[in-house]
Order: C-alpha cells, then sequence, then structure tokens
C-alpha cells in the first residue's frame, strides 16, 4: 500500500486556507471592535468605544435591508466576536472541518449579501472591515475568492481526516512473550 507524502497539496491548500482565513477573520472582528474609536484608557472609554463601534456595525448590517431589527441586533452584536473566534479555532486547527465548514457559510451569506447589494445598486458600505468600503465588483470577488479558499480547505481537511497520517507507523506493534 503507497502512504501518502508528508507534504502534498491538499495539506498545503489546508495550511494555507486555516493561516489566511484565520487571520483575516481575526483582522475583521478586531476592526469591528476597536476600528476607528481607540479609547483605551480610562478602563471605562474602552467600554463605551466597543459599544459605539457596535452601534457603527449596526448602521452598516442594517443598510443591507435584509433583516429585521431584531436580526440586525443580533448580527452586529455577535459577528465581531464570532469571527475572532472562528479565526483563532482556524488557526488552532482543532476541529477543523466543524469550523470549516462554519466558514465556509458565513462567507456564502457574505458573498450573497454584497451581491444583492451590488446588483440592487444600493450605495452602501461594505462593513467587512469597519471602513468605509463601498459595496463594488472587486468586493464581491474578494469575498468570492475567500468562499473558494474556505471551500477547498473544508472539503481538503475532510479528505485528508480519511487517510492515515503520513508519518504514522502502519506496522503493527510487536508483542513480546515471556519464555
Amino acid at each position: 500500500m503507497m502512504e501518502s507524502a508528508p507534504l502534498n497539496y491538499r495539506r498545503i491548500v489546508v495550511w494555507a486556507g486555516r493561516l489566511i482565513l484565520g487571520v483575516i477573520f481575526i483582522y475583521a472582528g478586531c476592526s469591528k471592535l476597536f476600528y476607528p474609536n481607540h479609547f483605551f484608557w480610562p478602563i471605562p472609554m474602552l467600554k463605551f468605544s466597543i459599544m459605539s463601534n457596535l452601534s457603527n456595525f449596526s448602521f452598516q448590517v442594517e443598510s443591507y435591508k435584509m433583516l429585521p431589527p431584531a436580526g440586525v441586533t443580533f448580527v452586529s452584536n455577535t459577528l465581531p466576536f464570532a469571527e475572532i473566534i472562528l479565526g483563532l479555532l482556524l488557526l488552532i486547527g482543532w476541529r477543523l472541518q466543524i469550523w470549516g465548514t462554519i466558514v465556509t457559510l458565513i462567507l456564502l451569506g457574505f458573498v450573497a449579501a454584497v451581491t444583492r447589494a451590488y446588483v440592487l445598486n444600493m450605495d452602501i458600505n461594505c462593513g467587512c472591515f469597519a471602513k468605509p468600503e463601498p459595496v463594488s465588483l472587486k468586493k464581491i470577488l474578494e469575498d468570492s475568492a475567500m468562499t473558494l479558499l474556505a471551500l477547498l480547505m473544508t472539503v481538503f481537511s475532510f479528505i485528508e481526516a480519511r487517510k492515515p497520517h503520513p508519518w504514522a507507523t502502519s506496522e503493527a506493534p510487536v508483542e513480546r512473550t515471556a519464555h
């Protein structure tokens, strides 16, 4: 039986996807929480800064006109924290099939929302990295590329999980008997 090489294209895609998407998700979540208000001192100002940034992000989510007010509040208050947690879990690589699937589904939702806004000629900011960036074809292509990377990473992680680890020994343990 031929064993797989320690490094193949699937593992490279999985590693690249984990690193790239993990860093992007952490940055996206942190930017929604801490950008543009950088009040870190005194500590009560940090709480105010995060609350005002979440409020600003809430306006960006609402501008897509896809969710009821309760949905807007839920998404705007949970998405930045979820992005940070998912980014960390991608970097760690623990239970990659689960977190990769969730990241792929979230990115598919982002692509759908941005594409809808572009097709309807909505003059709104994307809200991706808490910077005023208008919805455009470039943003759709960026989100689509990240979605494709997430999909490949997830599919390849499922394929690689079915195979034995390349450095694992395939020999059965030798039993010693007492004479």
